[in-house]
Parts: structure tokens; C-alpha cells; sequence
């Protein structure tokens, strides 16, 4: 497999230093992202470089997942409008320990010569002082070199301005590529597009203080076809963590993604070849109402983020709240996971001794609850078939509801109408 090859038909390549391939192509490289430890989790927007990385070590090479533990104390200014809030170390190493096992689910850390490994610049900047770096690193790039940088033109332009400590920015990433060239013998850096500045700044320090080569190559910024923000939803970011963004929304927002994206992104994040890639294709295109590309898309990745488990499950939640799926999936399920099934869905509370008894459904849905305004109501819409309890048509506006209908033990799903659902919660 030929990584830059790799990176060129699935639509990922944005820019590449003259020579990387040719150095790619001598055999086993090592390379390696940086990943900024801003939040204890990673979200969808990380996910192109994993992939990079993931591609990099199928390819044979050996990749280098750096978490910023000292540059996330600075902040990169690459892309932001303003300067972002400065965490504490504590935070900070809270941060990097999430990081590091989101990617060993990512990443082959025993695979013999090419396996994965995780470094942390913290590490080497810990004992490093200030005078020190501004004579070792400092004196080889100029001020001019650095404002050449779009990241920093963009900002000095703005009303903002730039302060000392993300100027410096380029300077650490740069000293970050250096320490992994001449320690851990990094010949490549990689990253999205907007990095380019950062990561040839690393190119020229290895040359200018080494003498030295050192490669770069970059990939395109994933956007959406509609000019939105790739990763962004309503309730904000999909983050990789389940406890953040539940493997149910997370393979909801792969399925709900439009048929001009979901082309463009089954090739970035997944892992099937170009042949199997277009015969998908080409089923989406005969019946795109089933959406082929999308399905693939969303359990490819689902599965490979959570697990293979965690995505059956979202395919039984989406069934039951999108089809005719039944309640039985729901006993599999903590109390915590089915009100996440249900969120946003209104709930009420019921009695469950009254439920030991026997309620009439009338009572239950407009008496006990507000799933109804009023009794005659509730009796009309049974009456036309349009009532469902746990997914069983009611009938009989006189018939009763009791505690063995519960969904374990504790739970019944009311439907009006087709998509209307109300959670019953019996305490």
C-alpha cells in the first residue's frame, strides 16, 4: 500500500513536500500528528487525522500520536479568531490520559516494527527553560519568517491582535518536530491543511540547526456540502467519548448525513477499498431511498469508535424510534441508555401501585398523564387506531394498563400517532 497514493484516490491530500514521497518509498517511516488536549475526549473533527494515521500505519510505517501536554498550555492560533482559555496542569493531564485511550483504539501499539506510540511534549518541555529555548530554537527563525505565517497575518489583521505566548506557538510545534526527528528519528509530520505553517516551521529548525531533512504533508479540512461546520450539531460537538455523545446519536449524525457528504466522507473514514467503496456507490445510486452510503458510513465507523456491540444497539434504538422495532431491545439496556433513547421525548411519572391494580388506558394517558389534554380526546384517537403502548395498539378505551406491562420493571413507551412518544416512568 502506498500511503500518499492512499491519501490521493480517497480525496484526502492537500499539500506535500517535495521529496516526502520518495522518502515514503525507502520503507519503514516514522511520522507523526500532534493532537491538542483541550477536552478530555476527541470529537468527529479529529477523526481525519486519525485516519491519516491509521492509512500511515497500514502502509507499513510507523506512526506517532504526540499529545500537546506543553502546547496545550499555549494554544494554537491556526484557524481561531481569538485566544483560547489557558488550561491548568491538572487539567491538562486529565486530558492527555483520555486522549491516549481513545487513540489505542485507533492505533496498533504491538505490532512489531511499525507499532503505534504515544508521546507527550510535556515530557521534554518540563525542564526545558525560557532562555534557554530562545537561544537553542529561537535564534534560528527569524521574526519575519514567523509573520509570514498565514495563521498569524490573519490574526494581526483582526481586531484581536496576537499576544507573545501564541506567537511563540510555531516555535514549540516546531522544536516539537526537531526533538522527534533527532530522538525518535520523525522523518514526517503530518496534519489538516491549516498546520501547514506550523509543521514546515519544524522542517526549517531541523534544517537550519541540524542541517537536516525533514518532510510534511497535510490534508484537506472536511466541510459540509451546505457550508456548515463539519462536527457541529445542534447540541454542539460529536465527541468520540460515550459518555459525551452516545454511540445512538454518533451513528445518527453519520446516517443523517446528506448523499453529497456521505460520498465524499465514506472515502475519508473508512477503511474499504476503492472497488468495494464504489460498488456502495453504485447501489446508493440505484436506489438512494435506502441510503447504502450512508448505512456503511455510519456502522463502518460506529463500530470502530465504540464497538461492535455498542453500534447493534443504536441500529435497534433507531429501529425502534424510526420503524416498528420492538420493546424488547430496551431489557438489554441500563436506565441510563434508555433515557438516552428517550431524550428529549416528555415524561411523566406514574404510580406503580396504582399500575399493581390495573388504570384504565383513558385514565393513565389523560388523567395520570398529560399524554392527552382530555378523556373524550384520548377515547377518539383509540377509537381510530392511533394509540400504541409499548408498541401494541390500543383498542378498548376502557382496557387496563398494569405493572406487567412494564419495560423493566419501571418503563412504558406511549405512542400517539406514528412519531409521537411519551415516556412512562413508574416510581
Amino acid at each position: 500500500m502506498n500511503f500518499i497514493e492512499e491519501l490521493r484516490w480517497r480525496g484526502m491530500l492537500q499539500d506535500i513536500m517535495p521529496g516526502t514521497e520518495d522518502e515514503l518509498n525507502k520503507g519503514i517511516v516514522s511520522g507523526y500528528i500532534g493532537f491538542d488536549p483541550t477536552a478530555d475526549s476527541l470529537h468527529v473533527g479529529h477523526l481525519t487525522q486519525i485516519m491519516t494515521l491509521i492509512h500511515f500505519q497500514r502502509a507499513g510505517h510507523k506512526p506517532f500520536a504526540l499529545v500537546g501536554g506543553a502546547t496545550g498550555m499555549v494554544g494554537d492560533p491556526s484557524g481561531k479568531s481569538a485566544e483560547r482559555n489557558l488550561l491548568s496542569e491538572d487539567v491538562l493531564k486529565h486530558n492527555v490520559a483520555c486522549i491516549e485511550s481513545q487513540l489505542k483504539k485507533f492505533l496498533d501499539f504491538e505490532c512489531g516494527a511499525n507499532s503505534a506510540e504515544m508521546v507527550n511534549n510535556f515530557d521534554w518541555f518540563k525542564n526545558y527553560n525560557f532562555l534557554d529555548f530562545i537561544r537553542d530554537v529561537g535564534k534560528h527563525i527569524t521574526v519575519n519568517y514567523m509573520m509570514s505565517k498565514d495563521s498569524v497575518k490573519k490574526r494581526l489583521e483582526g481586531e484581536t491582535g496576537m499576544s507573545f505566548t501564541e506567537f511563540s506557538y510555531q516555535l514549540v510545534q516546531g522544536y516539537d518536530f526537531y526533538w522527534l526527528w533527532k530522538n525518535k528519528g520523525c522523518m514526517v509530520q503530518m496534519g489538516g491543511s491549516d498546520q501547514w505553517g506550523n509543521i514546515v516551521t519544524g522542517t526549517e529548525l531541523i534544517r537550519r540547526k541540524e542541517g537536516g531533512s525533514a518532510f510534511a504533508v497535510t490534508t484537506k479540512l472536511i466541510k459540509k456540502a451546505d457550508g456548515t461546520k463539519f462536527g457541529k450539531t445542534e447540541g454542539g460537538a460529536v465527541w468520540l467519548d460515550a459518555k459525551r455523545t452516545s454511540p445512538y446519536k454518533f451513528y445518527q449524525f453519520w446516517l443523517n448525513t446528506s448523499d453529497s457528504d456521505a460520498k465524499e466522507w465514506i472515502r475519508v473514514f473508512s477503511l474499504k477499498t476503492k472497488a468495494e467503496l464504489e460498488a456502495i456507490e453504485a447501489k446508493h445510486e440505484e436506489a438512494p431511498h435506502q441510503r447504502a452510503l450512508q448505512r456503511a458510513l455510519a456502522e463502518e465507523i460506529t463500530a470502530r469508535t465504540h464497538s461492535e456491540e455498542a453500534l447493534q444497539k443504536a441500529i435497534s434504538t433507531s429501529e425502534f424510534l424510526f420503524s416498528t422495532g420492538s420493546v424488547d431491545f430496551l431489557e438489554q439496556l441500563t436506565d441510563d441508555e434508555i433515557l438516552e433513547v428517550f431524550e428529549g421525548v416528555q415524561r411523566f411519572a406514574v404510580s406503580k401501585d396504582e399500575l399493581q391494580q390495573g388504570i384504565n388506558v383513558t385514565d393513565l394517558l389523560a388523567e395520570k398523564t398529560k399524554v392527552f389534554p382530555s378523556k373524550g380526546e384520548a377515547r377518539k384517537m383509540i377509537q381510530g387506531g392511533g394509540v400504541s403502548v409499548n408498541r401494541n395498539k390500543v383498542s378498548d378505551p376502557n382496557g387496563l394498563v398494569t405493572a406487567d406491562q412494564l419495560v423493566k420493571g419501571e418503563y412504558l413507551i406511549a405512542q400517539k400517532g406514528k412519531k409521537n412518544y411519551f415516556l412512562l416512568i413508574a416510581g
